[in-house]
């Protein structure tokens, strides 16, 4: 059961993001966070799992340090890291793309099991999301993530990286949900 601790979460969650939206669609951005919350629970995620998948983006969207720092006086340190191991990037300007992803790309291999639950959460949705995107108005839609072939490359390495490091119950979704956007 979820307790007062995860309603604190989402409340802050939605303060934190509640001027920001998806990438080109103008959605707000809660309901990506709402989304890879809902996918963890219901692959079994416990109630830290759950407070990380809604924070996710906090520390990497909504002021690096200082964001991580208020994650562990209001969650603690298990959730704290949790959401490090799903951030690729805590200063601003962010570093160069590329790197990044490398860079997040191979931590992946040694992530905790519960990491990889709320990546593979995450990139889920965005696959299915962008699948949506393109379905509805075509290619165009591959320049909002630096174009087609960077962005299979990276989802496809995500993916990946997620295989080799373990199991988790969202890899068979993932891996269908990846084969489709390849074929789109």
């Amino acid at each position: 059961m979820l307790t007062a601790r995860f309603d604190t979460a989402l409340a802050w969650a939605s303060e934190l993001h509640r001027e920001q939206t998806r990438k080109g669609s103008g959605t707000p951005y809660i309901s990506h966070l709402l989304a890879v919350t809902a996918l963890v629970l219901e692959a079994g995620g416990d109630e830290d799992e759950a407070i990380a998948a809604v924070l996710h983006d906090a520390i990497e969207d909504q002021g690096g340090h200082p964001t991580r720092e208020a994650i562990r006086q209001r969650f603690g340190d298990r959730v704290t890291a949790l959401v490090d191991g799903c951030t690729d990037a805590d200063v601003m300007p962010k570093p160069p793309w590329l790197e990044r992803k490398q860079a997040f790309i191979a931590s992946i291999a040694e992530a905790p099991p519960s990491v990889r639950l709320i990546v593979s959460a995450d990139k889920l949705h965005n696959i299915q999301c962008s699948i949506g995107d393109l379905e509805r108005e075509g290619d165009g839609v591959w320049e909002r993530f630096r174009g087609r072939e960077k962005a299979l490359w990276y989802y496809r390495s995500v993916v990946e990286a997620l295989e080799s490091a373990g199991p988790n119950p969202l890899q068979p979704r993932l891996r269908q949900a990846l084969a489709r956007l390849e074929s789109l």
